[in-house]
């Protein structure tokens, strides 16, 4: 391969196996932004084992979507996995040396700048450079979506301005010191590189590892839920769906299959692997929650298996094999499109919306269709079917923290050795600590506690 994927390369295996400080310490080189061809440009942005995989799972070991037993707990490889679970202020994330989500998230935004440099610095232009341009700001963008529902708070536009944000890495060179921004220039951000990166990229890619314009489309819908912009949200919810619109049929799968669901399958508009947290592989659904599903819907046999202690596990993982994801996926845009509609007050609307999507899921024929009622209650409704159908996705964090920020009130309980864990609405340990390493090499300032 030519020089610069090779020194590229290099630098990225460096950086998977040296600590936190080399990385923070490694200096920036000019020749990174000497390339001969626009193929080694692409080449970066598909090595899918940086830019696809290690989105942050820290944010479900936190949520309630799964539990651990007590014998499952103590053995738990890692004091941080276990603070991490139990809510604790500090000390929640692994070294750098063994990975850690922080190191996982600025080394794709690192590779994702060094494209853009050198698109910049070698002032390459048409179709092909422009979806390689298109690429990279998508990609950075969904890594710095992906931390704020990690290391920040729900953002709230009352407060956003002064509310601690991520620090900004625009540029690969190294030697600019960090310093954080605030969470509206987070957010603008991600937002910015988003609307920026939509024209430039095709509606489809020739893999779904690579992020298209229907991906992006679906990225800003997540990202003004999560803002509380349901105008927006639905907007382009609506235009990821214009794209493609195409729903899984449930009783077109094998509920007996280990892992019923297709890696590729239609729904999937950009594929992105979670860290592997073993503790969630495979995942120990609460009996409560598992009770939810009516006997008529698919999702109760394509989701979960029972053992014959009683135990329900998760299985619905969708991408063929035993781990999460958090892929941009045709379901999650009809559920974020029949929220929005609810809450711009169309409920009519976002009801059919919601019906569309369980049709697929139920057994055919067994479905009544949900009718049109008082708004609150339609609300209802839709929250319930994005949890039963969003589960171990990675989103469950980020979405208690928005509908407590709304006044939901949801208090998390855990129990773990006869000692209970709680974790109140709106608790500054929602936004989780920053691996401390990085407070002391960087000086950046770390969460309140």
């Amino acid at each position: 391969m030519k020089r610069f994927y090779n020194m590229m390369i290099c630098l990225l295996i460096a950086l998977s196996i040296t600590n936190c400080r080399d990385f923070l310490e490694e200096k920036s080189s000019s020749k990174l932004t000497t390339v001969e061809s626009l193929t080694d440009l692409q080449a970066l942005l598909d090595n899918y084992g940086f830019l696809n995989t290690e989105f942050a799972g820290s944010g479900e070991t936190g949520a309630d979507d799964f539990y651990l037993t007590d014998a499952q707990y103590n053995s738990l490889n890692f004091e941080e996995d276990k603070r991490l679970y139990t809510w604790m202020p500090d000390h929640v994330a692994k070294p750098a040396s063994l990975g850690n989500n922080w190191l996982s998230c600025y080394r794709a935004i690192y590779v994702s700048n060094a494209v853009l440099k050198s698109l910049e610095h070698n002032e390459f232009n048409g179709t092909e450079a422009d979806n390689i341009r298109g690429q990279a700001l998508a990609l950075r963008a969904s890594r710095y979506l992906d931390a704020v529902q990690i290391w920040c708070l729900a953002y709230d536009p009352s407060t956003a301005s002064e509310s601690l944000g991520l620090p900004l890495r625009l540029d690969p060179d190294m030697n600019t010191p960090s310093s954080r921004a605030s969470l509206k220039d987070t957010y603008n951000q991600i937002l910015n590189d988003l609307l920026t990166a939509a024209p430039l990229l095709p509606e489809k890619q020739i893999s779904k590892m690579r992020i298209s314009r229907a991906a992006v489309f679906g990225l800003l819908a997540r990202t003004y839920l999560w803002m509380g912009n349901y105008k927006e949200a639905f907007l382009y919810s609506e235009k990821a769906l214009a794209i493609n619109n195409i729903l899984m049929d449930f009783s077109a799968l094998n509920p007996d299959s280990e892992l019923p669901i297709k890696e590729m399958n239609d729904e999937v508009l950009f594929w992105a692997g979670m860290s592997y947290e073993y503790h969630l592989i495979p995942a120990r659904i609460p009996e409560n929650l598992y009770q939810k599903y009516d006997n008529n819907d698919l999702r109760r046999q394509i989701y979960f298996r029972v053992n014959d202690s009683g135990e329900i596990f998760y299985k619905g993982y969708y991408n063929n094999m035993n781990g999460p994801n958090t892929s941009v996926t045709v379901d999650e845009l009809y559920l974020i499109a029949a929220e929005s509609l609810v809450r711009n007050n169309k409920v009519s609307e976002g009801m059919q919306m919601l019906n569309n999507l369980l049709v697929t899921r139920w057994k055919p024929g067994t479905l009544t269709p949900l009718p049109t009622v008082p708004q609150e209650q339609a609300l209802s409704v839709i929250l319930e079917e994005r949890r039963k159908e969003l589960l171990i996705r990675g989103l469950r964090w980020a979405d208690i923290k928005r509908y407590n920020r709304d006044g939901a009130n949801i208090t998390l309980t855990r129990t773990v050795n006869g000692k209970n864990y709680l974790l109140p609405p709106n608790d500054p340990r929602y936004a989780l600590a920053i691996p401390e390493e990085i407070i002391e090499l960087s000086g950046i300032q770390q969460n309140p506690r």
